[in-house]
């Protein structure tokens, strides 16, 4: 039985609102430091022993930073001028974090090895919440001023001890990721999964925790498979061509592909200035077209690999775009294509025999051989978020009726009181979007301005799904906000009262790529 303890605020602490960050990955840093310079009292917690989150523990080891250094950055803390890589490598990144959280003195408002197993709303009945008309009953961002109402317990192990205590804040922060924690596992047909496999089948989630030594001896002469076709399986490709070489290729079996980037530059452009415009859909070729836009076409198609090795995804570049799906390659990741040690292939449907993996039905093509299978098929984010909860209720609330989270600016559930998800929306630069989020987040919980009625709420929440999945062709799971970043940033900027237009000059703030560096000094407008 473990030894459990309830933990309130001290006499100091009361004169402060306390506040409780479940996490201390990069959303969790920015809330914790804007929530400090905002005078609350903030309690971080983190169930590793370092921040970073996954840039901390479970990054591969050839993954490179996405986006350039110049786009993903803290407002009003630049990179190290040390950094020269335009895409730093993961243990950069980490460092950076680590710089920022000791900048700002977040360290000491964390509490490592402690793991956030479930929460729960005191006081509030979920017939009231249902009755609300405005956010939490009184419209407030804290609750009740009884004593028995308007506080959250926070049931919180000790990941060493396993020792439980339970800790009343009066405002949840969730930063616990999407890309952690909760492996997703395809269905397969009964006597077709893993369980009938000779070899080894891992999730990448397993393979990057293994470390880069024990990661690369695990595949090391091997026949490998990877299950999936977005940024952790590309990474995983390139590091097992680079341990067996064409001797022992690594096939990589994506049943859905997606538009991958080479470079930050497409014909000499940087791609700021292109994706989300008219040129990304001369891409492709599309029904109805124009004899011009069909040569336009054939013409740019041979400018990526995508089309030589039959990749080119069914979803536009744009459609790609809007479901926060594209990704940028490894150096050189199809010249390891060329010469034979990644093997693509493309199949819907895929299920495992004793030697390997069958792709469809196993008659048009032979069983992919293998010694190892590594599925890097994603994580269940929204689970994650479900499962942090104690109440059946409270589960059922935060989820909604359809796949995606329904957040009023993706961070407040309008049902669901004193309490905010951070680092819900996906962005191509998720750092900037979690920045503005945070601010726009602590300016509420000051009172700076006030949340529009439950109803109103919810209707926004429903258009913005219903606009979401139009643009991400109807099977985005995700929040994603890419191809409208600057608009969504807008919004929050007049929900604060602030200057949304960020550049001197009509042309510059019409045509010029915004970045971080333009949203520096924001809450000191």
């Amino acid at each position: 039985m473990h030894k459990c303890k309830v933990r309130g605020a001290s006499n100091n602490m009361e004169r402060r609102r306390r506040v409780g960050i479940v996490g201390a990955g990069p959303s969790g840093l920015l809330a914790c430091k804007y929530v400090l310079e905002k005078g609350f009292d903030p309690i971080v917690f983190e169930s590793e022993n370092d921040v970073g989150g996954i840039w901390s523990s479970r990054t591969i080891a050839s993954t490179k930073l996405q986006n350039s250094k110049g786009t993903y950055r803290f407002t009003d803390f630049p990179w190290p001028e040390s950094v020269q890589e335009v895409n730093p490598p993961h243990t950069e990144v980490l460092k950076y974090m680590k710089a920022y959280a000791e900048h700002f003195g977040i360290l000491q408002h964390i509490k490592f090895h402690s793991k956030v197993v479930g929460i729960d709303c005191v006081g509030e009945s979920l017939e009231e919440m249902k009755s609300w008309v405005v956010w939490g009953g009184n419209g407030k961002p804290f609750g009740s001023s009884l004593p028995s109402k308007g506080k959250w317990q926070v049931r919180v192990q000790d990941v060493r001890s396993l020792s439980i205590e339970v800790y009343e804040v009066e405002f949840v922060i969730l930063c616990i990721g999407l890309y952690s924690g909760y492996p997703n596992i395809p269905d397969f047909p009964p006597n077709q999964g893993p369980e009938v496999f000779k070899g080894r089948v891992v999730h990448s989630w397993d393979y990057s925790a293994m470390g880069s030594e024990k990661a690369a001896e695990f595949v090391k002469g091997k026949r490998v498979v990877i299950v999936g076709s977005q940024k952790t399986a590309i990474d995983i490709a390139a590091e097992c061509a680079k341990a067996n070489g064409p001797e022992f290729p690594c096939s990589m079996v994506q049943r859905t592909t997606h538009w991958t980037i080479p470079s930050e530059t497409l014909l000499g452009i940087n791609i700021g200035f292109l994706y989300l415009n008219r040129f990304s859909e001369f891409l492709i070729h599309k029904p109805g077209e124009s004899l011009l836009l069909s040569l336009l076409a054939t013409f740019l198609m041979p400018l990526l690999p995508l089309k030589k090795h039959g990749m080119v995804p069914e979803l536009s570049f744009f459609q790609d775009v809007s479901s926060c799906h594209t990704c940028m390659l490894p150096d050189k990741f199809y010249d390891r294509v060329e010469e034979g040690s990644i093997v693509i292939k493309k199949s819907k449907t895929i299920s495992f025999c004793e030697t390997g993996i069958v792709i469809g039905d196993g008659r048009l093509e032979p069983v992919v051989e293998a010694d190892v299978v590594i599925l890097a098929t994603g994580y269940r984010g929204d689970h994650k978020l479900r499962d942090i909860f104690d109440s059946p209720a409270l589960q059922k609330t935060i989820t909604g009726a359809s796949s995606i989270v329904p957040l009023y600016r993706q961070v407040i559930h309008p049902r669901i009181p004193q309490l905010a998800v951070i680092g819900y929306a996906e962005s191509l630069s998720s750092l900037s979007a979690t920045e503005i989020r945070c601010q726009w987040l602590v300016e509420f919980l000051a009172g700076k301005f006030e949340l529009p009625s439950v109803s109103k709420m919810e209707e926004e929440v429903r258009v913005w799904e219903k606009f979401l999945r139009r643009h991400s062709g109807g099977k985005s799971r995700r929040a994603c906000i890419s191809n409208f970043h600057i608009w969504n940033n807008d919004q929050f900027c007049k929900d604060m009262g602030l200057q949304s237009r960020r550049k001197k000059g009509f042309l510059r703030d019409l045509f010029m790529p915004y970045g971080p560096a333009d949203y520096t000094g924001l809450l000191a407008d």
